[in-house]
């Protein structure tokens, strides 16, 4: 099964809507563009509404506030980005450290793609600090849930001190990422691969 070079988290350019899709779907398309490329704090929404041709009154009528669209962007993203670990499964069946592996050349495609501007759920966590704010338990909730695969792919591949290899390559992947935002796709972060295949060798049996 070929997998994709990026995760669902860095894909800022959605398919163009029809001019039949819901406006529901319209808003998120155009929230999903503009919050990846602009900011969320950036983005008012006069400019979702009009991106995604239509109305601040019909956008409110499918999201009470700009927060609940917000959090609705990134739910979108964290649940696009938990069907990976099933393609990649499907791949590699059986085989653990395969799967950590293809995932690590997965993240990699990322992090080298010149249109990427970073995790879009981790970008968002830059932004938004408030604890009340609903799209912090999305964020916080898709954090836990990504290293939780990596560990338990960690832990089925027999490796030594899995929560460190785990936290290791957990810790440089979101490092990277906010790396190619200020040194670009040439700094630092083009090392992802070798640290995390350096961490993985160091701890195999």
């Amino acid at each position: 099964m070929a997998e994709p070079r990026t995760d669902a988290a860095t894909v800022a350019e959605p398919a163009k809507a029809r001019p039949d899709t819901p406006p529901r779907e319209r808003i998120l398309a155009a929230a999903r563009d503009l919050f990846y490329r602009q900011g969320i704090r950036a983005v008012g929404v006069e400019a979702i509404a009009e991106a995604a041709q239509t109305n601040k009154m019909t956008l409110y009528r499918h999201f009470s506030s700009k927060d609940e669209l917000v959090a609705e962007y990134l739910r979108r993203f964290a649940e696009e980005d938990e069907a990976v670990w099933a393609c990649i499964a499907a791949a590699h069946p059986g085989d653990p450290l395969a799967q950590l592996r293809a995932w690590v050349q997965r993240m990699a495609g990322e992090i080298s793609d010149p249109g990427s501007r970073g995790c879009a759920i981790a970008n968002a966590g830059v932004q938004i600090p408030e604890t009340e704010h609903p799209a912090r338990c999305v964020i916080e909730n898709h954090k836990r849930a990504l290293r939780a695969h990596v560990l338990d792919l960690c832990m089925a591949a027999g490796l030594r001190d899995p929560q460190l290899v785990a936290d290791g390559i957990f810790l440089i992947l979101e490092g990277a990422r906010v790396n190619i935002q200020s040194e670009g796709h040439g700094g630092p972060a083009c090392r992802f691969v070798a640290l995390s295949e350096d961490l993985i060798t160091a701890h195999s049996a």
